[in-house]
C-alpha cells in the first residue's frame, strides 16, 4: 500500500518513506505479525533431528551395535564440550530378556543409565550458555543424539521437578519442537508400549507440575503429539488425551482446568473427525469456563481458546452462527484482560477481525465501541491501545463493507488516530543527528500515521476525507508545533487512499503545505517535505505539471538550511522524489538552477565530512543528482565535468564501515550519470570508473551480508555494461563469480508454530504467512533483494 518515495533504479529517499499498511502492523496479526524469527532454540541455532538408526526400526544385534557406536560418538562430543565422559545411551531391553539379568548388572545398568541423564543436563546446560562456542557445540552434540533417545532423556528432565527450572524448560521445548519437525521418522518407529508409556507419562506429569509456566509448557507438547495423532482421515489415536481433556476441564483443580483450556487453544482441531459430534459439548465447556468468576486466568483461557476454535474453523459458516452467542464473553475478556496488563485475548480478537470479521457481523457495534473505548484509555500501555485500533483497522481492510455502515465509529477512530501522531518526544538532538535510526513501530505516532493511511485505503477518500479534513485545519493553526507535525504527516498518509477526492482541491493543499517549510519548527518543516514528497508520488506526473515551478524553488531554498541538516536530507529526498516522476520536458528549464544549488550543497557537505565525519545529507544530495540526471539523460553532458571529479573522489576515499551507504549510493549515482550522458562522453572517465569498482569487486567476498553496497554494485555493473556493450566482455570474469553467489542465494524458510513465533518475534528480517491452526510459514528475506537484482542482470 506505501508507495516508496523513490523507488525506480535504487533512487530512495529511505527517511521519506511513508509508513503506512506495508509497515509492521501491531503484534498478534498474521498478516504482518510485528515479525517473529524462525524455529530455532532460544539462543537462535537450528535443530535438525537425526533421522532414525537402525535399533529405532526394530533391528537385531547390528542394530544395537551401530546404535552403541553412535552412542560412542556422542561420548566423544560431550567431551568436546567439556563434560565427563558418559556412558552409552541406555538401549530398549528385548522383550522377556531384562528377567535374565543378574541383579549387579541391572544395577550397573541404572547407575549408566543416572550418570548418562547427568550428562544430558549438563548438556542442556550448555544449549542455554551465553557463550557462542559452547552453545554451538552442544546443539552440534545434541544434532547426533538419535531421535529415540532424545525423547527418553527429554522426557526424564522434565519429569525431574528437582532439576533447575531453565534445564527443564529447555527440554520441553526441545521435545515439542522435535515432535513438530521429526515426528515421522521419530515416534513411529517406537515400539507401541513405549508409545503408550510416553502418552501417559506425559498426561501424568501435567497433573503432577506445580510451576505454570512449567505445566504451559508439557501442554504444548500435548498439543503437538495430538496434532500428529490424528490419521489422514481424522481419527483420535490417543483417545485418553481427549478422557484427559474432558476430566481436567471439568475438575476442581484450576490448573488442570487451565492445562485443558491451553491444550485446547493450542489444537483446537483435537476432535478431528468427531467435532462435530462434541460440538455441544465444546460450546458448554467454553461458555461454563468464561463464566468463572472467581479465576480470571480460566476465563482469559478460555476467551482464547474459544477465538482459536473459531479461526481454526474460519470456513465452516453453520459453525460460526452456532457459537456466535460466544462473542460476548471473548469481548468481556478482553476488556479485563487489558486491565490485568494482559493483551493476549486483544490479539485472539485481532486474529478474528482479520481473518474471520464475518464472525463479529452480529455483535459489530459493541466490538467496536470497545475497541474505541480501550485505543482512547490512557492508562493502558501503547501496545494495548494500538492493538484496539488495530481491531478497527483491520475491519477497515478485511470488512470495508460492514464498517462503512457504522459511520459513527469511524469518525470517533480518526481524531484517535491523530492523537496518537500528537504523540511525540521533544528531542535537542534531533535536528542534526547523522544516524537515522529505523521509525519506531511501537511508537504511538508511527502507529497512529500507519493506522490513518490504511483506513483510507481500506474505506475509501469519499468517507474519510470530509471527516478528517476539518481536524487536519485545525491542527495546522496550533500554536503547539506537535499538533502542526502531526497534520502535515495526516495529509502525507492520507494522499493514497483519498487521491481522487483531494485531487479537486490540491492547489489549495500545495499552496498551504509550502507555507511549513518555512515554519519556525525545524521537525515541521521536515514534516513539509514529506507531505511534499509524498505527495509527488501519489499525484505524479500531475502534480509535477502544475506545481513544478513553486515546488522545486520552494525545495531548493529549504535545502540551504544549514542549521538543520535532518531537514536539508529531507528536502532533498522530496526533490528526488518530484524529479523521477516529472516529465523530461518540465525539467529542462530547472536544470541550471537545480545543478548550481546541488552542486554548491555537495561541496559544503564534502567539507563537512571530511572535517566532522557527517554524512547524512551528502548521501541524499548525491542520490538527488542522480536523478537529475537520470530525467536530464543526454541534457546532462554539459554538468557532467561538474560532479564526476568529486562522485570519484568520494568512492575511492569513503572506505569506512559507517560510509558504506554513503559509497554504494555514490556508486549508483556514476553509473546513472554515465548512462545518462552516454559512452562517448563517459569514457573519458570510464578506465578510472572500472578500476574503482574493481577494487570494491575484488573485496567483494569480505563484505557482511547486509553491506548496502552489495546492491548497488550489481546494479552498476549492469548499467556498466550497458554503457560500454562489447568492450565490458574483458570485466565478465571478475563480474561473474560474485554474480552468479549472489543469484545463487537459497532464503532460509521455517513452518512455525505459535510457540516458536513468539520466541523469535524480535528476531528481524523475517516475514510470515499465517497457514491457520496455530501455524505460519516464514522466509527470511534478507538478501532477497539483491538476489532479484543479480538476476535482473543476468
Amino acid at each position: 500500500m506505501t508507495t516508496s518515495l523513490a523507488s525506480s533504479s535504487r533512487l530512495e529517499a529511505a527517511q521519506l518513506q511513508k509508513r503506512s499498511g506495508t509497515s509492521q502492523r501491531a503484534v498478534g496479526v498474521p498478516q504482518s505479525a510485528a515479525r517473529h524469527g524462525p524455529r530455532t532454540n532460544q539462543r537462535g541455532s537450528r535443530f535438525r533431528p537425526e533421522p532414525m538408526g537402525a535399533l529405532e526400526r526394530g533391528g537385531g544385534g547390528r542394530a544395537v551395535r551401530e546404535a552403541r557406536t553412535r552412542a560412542r560418538r556422542w561420548q566423544l562430543r560431550l567431551l568436546s564440550v567439556g563434560a565427563r565422559p558418559a556412558p552409552p545411551p541406555s538401549l530398549p531391553c528385548p522383550a522377556g530378556l531384562c528377567l535374565s539379568f543378574p541383579l549387579a548388572a541391572m544395577a550397573a545398568a541404572a547407575a549408566e543409565q543416572e550418570q548418562q541423564q547427568q550428562q544430558f543436563y549438563l548438556l542442556l546446560g550448555n544449549l542455554l550458555s551465553p557463550d557462542n562456542t559452547v552453545r554451538k557445540q552442544a546443539e552440534e552434540t545434541y544434532e547426533t543424539i538419535p531421535g529415540q533417545s532424545k525423547i527418553t532423556f527429554l522426557l526424564q528432565a522434565i519429569r525431574n521437578a528437582a532439576a533447575a527450572e531453565e534445564a527443564r524448560q529447555m527440554a520441553a521445548v526441545l521435545l515439542r519442537r522435535l515432535l513438530s519437525s521429526a515426528f515421522e521418522e521419530v515416534y513411529p518407529a517406537l515400539s507401541p508400549d513405549v508409545q503408550t508409556a510416553i502418552k501417559s507419562e506425559l498426561l501424568l506429569i501435567i497433573q503432577m507440575e506445580t510451576q505454570s509456566s512449567m505445566r504451559k509448557k508439557i501442554c504444548d507438547i500435548v498439543a503437538e503429539l495430538a496434532r500428529n495423532l490424528i490419521d489422514e482421515d481424522g481419527n483420535n489415536q490417543w483417545p485418553e488425551g481427549l478422557k484427559f481433556l474432558f476430566d481436567s476441564v471439568s475438575s476442581q483443580n484450576v490448573g488442570l482446568r487451565e492445562a485443558a483450556l491451553h491444550i485446547f487453544w493450542n489444537f483446537p482441531g483435537i476432535f478431528g473427525n468427531q467435532q462435530q459430534h462434541y460440538l455441544e459439548v465444546i460450546k458448554r465447556m467454553l461458555v461454563q469456563c468464561m463464566q468463572d468468576q472467581e479465576h480470571p486466568t480460566v476465563r482469559m483461557l478460555s476467551a482464547r481458546a474459544a477465538a482459536a476454535f473459531v479461526l481454526a474453523n474460519e470456513h465452516n459458516l453453520p459453525l460460526l452462527k452456532h457459537f456466535a452467542d460466544l462473542l460476548p464473553g471473548i469481548l468481556q475478556a478482553v476488556n479485563d484482560s487489558c486491565y490485568q496488563n494482559d493483551d493476549s485475548v486483544l490479539k485472539s480478537l485481532v486474529e478474528i477481525a482479520d481473518t474471520v470479521p464475518k464472525y463479529l457481523r452480529p455483535h459489530l457495534e459493541p466490538t467496536l465501541q470497545l475497541s474505541l473505548k480501550l485505543c482512547g484509555d490512557t492508562n493502558l500501555n501503547n501496545m494495548q491501545r494500538q492493538l484496539a485500533l488495530e481491531v478497527i483497522v483491520t475491519l477497515s481492510e478485511t470488512a470495508a463493507a460492514m464498517l462503512r455502515r457504522h459511520t459513527n465509529i469511524v469518525a470517533q477512530a480518526i481524531p484517535q488516530m491523530l492523537a496518537m501522531m500528537v504523540d511525540l518526544e521533544e528531542d535537542e538532538d534531533w535536528a542534526n543527528a547523522d544516524e537515522l535510526e529505523d521509525d519506531d513501530f511501537d511508537s504511538n505516532a508511527v502507529a497512529g500515521e500507519s493506522a490513518l493511511d490504511r483506513m483510507a485505503c481500506g474505506l475509501g477518500g469519499k468517507l474519510v476525507l470530509p471527516m478528517i479534513k476539518e481536524h487536519i485545519m485545525q491542527m495546522l493553526q496550533n500554536p503547539d508545533w506537535k499538533y502542526r507535525h502531526a497534520g502535515l504527516m495526516a495529509l502525507s498518509a492520507i494522499g493514497e487512499g483519498c487521491h481522487q477526492q483531494m485531487e479537486g482541491i490540491l492547489n489549495e493543499i500545495v499552496n498551504f503545505v509550502l507555507l511549513f517549510l518555512q515554519d519556525p519548527h525545524p521537525r515541521v518543516r521536515y514534516a513539509a517535505c514529506n507531505a511534499v514528497g509524498q505527495m509527488a508520488t501519489d499525484f505524479a506526473p500531475g502534480f509535477q505539471k502544475k506545481f513544478h515551478e513553486k515546488v522545486i524553488a520552494a525545495l531548493l531554498q529549504t535545502m540551504e538550511d544549514q542549521g538543520n541538516q535532518r531537514v536539508q536530507a529531507h528536502a532533498a529526498a522530496a526533490l528526488i522524489n518530484f524529479t523521477e516522476d516529472c516529465p523530461k520536458s518540465l525539467l529542462i528549464p530547472y536544470l541550471d538552477n537545480l545543478v548550481k544549488h546541488l552542486h554548491s550543497t555537495m561541496v559544503i557537505k564534502l567539507q563537512e565530512l571530511i572535517q566532522k565525519g557527517t554524512k547524512l545529507v551528502l548521501e541524499q544530495v548525491v542520490t538527488s543528482i542522480a536523478s537529475v540526471a537520470d530525467t536530464a539523460e543526454e541534457k546532462f553532458v554539459p554538468y557532467y565535468d561538474l560532479f564526476m571529479p568529486s562522485l570519484k573522489h568520494i568512492v575511492e576515499n569513503a572506505v569506512q564501515k559507517e560510509l558504506r551507504l554513503l559509497r554504494g549510493k555514490t556508486i549508483e549515482c556514476i553509473s546513472l550519470i554515465g548512462l545518462a550522458v552516454g559512452k562517448e562522453k563517459f569514457m573519458q572517465d570510464a578506465s578510472d570508473v572500472m578500476q574503482l569498482l574493481l577494487k570494491t569487486q575484488t573485496d567483494f567476498s569480505d563484505l557482511e551480508d547486509d553491506d548496502p553496497q552489495i546492491s548497488y554494485m550489481i546494479s552498476a555493473w549492469a548499467r556498466m555494461c550497458k554503457i560500454l556493450g562489447k568492450e565490458f566482455q574483458q570485466y565478465l570474469p571478475v563480474v561473474m563469480g560474485p554474480l552468479m553467489k549472489t543469484a545463487s542465494i537459497k532464503p532460509e524458510v521455517a513452518l512455525l508454530d505459535t510457540q516458536d513465533m513468539e520466541n523469535m518475534s524480535d528476531d528481524d528480517g523475517w516475514e510470515f504467512v499465517n497457514l491457520g491452526d496455530q501455524q505460519s510459514f516464514g522466509i527470511k528475506t534478507a538478501g532477497l533483494e539483491e538476489k532479484a537484482t543479480a538476476c535482473q542482470m543476468l
